[in-house]
């Protein structure tokens, strides 16, 4: 029996979603994903190199950097604090976008243990 209510029609049918289905990891990039992505981080840092006196241009570089790195790995939150290191004085000396490919490499090797 179907009834309508506030304009939607109720089926009287529950819906129930399973954990995996509510909360799908995303998936793995392959291992040319991951290469190219390793390349365009090493790239970065060593031209950022050359433009650590020019703000403008560096920032260009690493918003077109992450902007790069979202394409080939897709949605990942480890990309917004390298973008936050990079942007703050005297951090962008180290090689952030190659440890922040690093991490997202090593941590979607890491299994989440199920729970029941």
């Amino acid at each position: 029996m179907e009834s309508i209510q506030n304009g939607s029609i109720d089926s009287g049918k529950e819906i129930v979603l399973a954990p995996e289905a509510a909360s799908a990891p995303s998936k793995r990039p392959s291992r040319a994903r991951m290469a190219i992505a390793f390349a365009v981080a090493a790239v970065s840092d060593f031209c950022a190199i050359g433009v650590k006196f020019a703000p403008p241009f560096e920032w260009a570089l690493d918003i077109g950097t992450a902007f790069a790195l979202f394409l080939i790995l897709g949605r990942r939150w480890a990309l917004l604090p390298g973008l936050i290191a990079e942007a703050i004085p005297g951090l962008a000396v180290f090689p952030w976008w190659v440890l922040v490919v690093l991490s997202i490499t090593l941590y979607d090797g890491i299994k989440r243990p199920n729970r029941s």
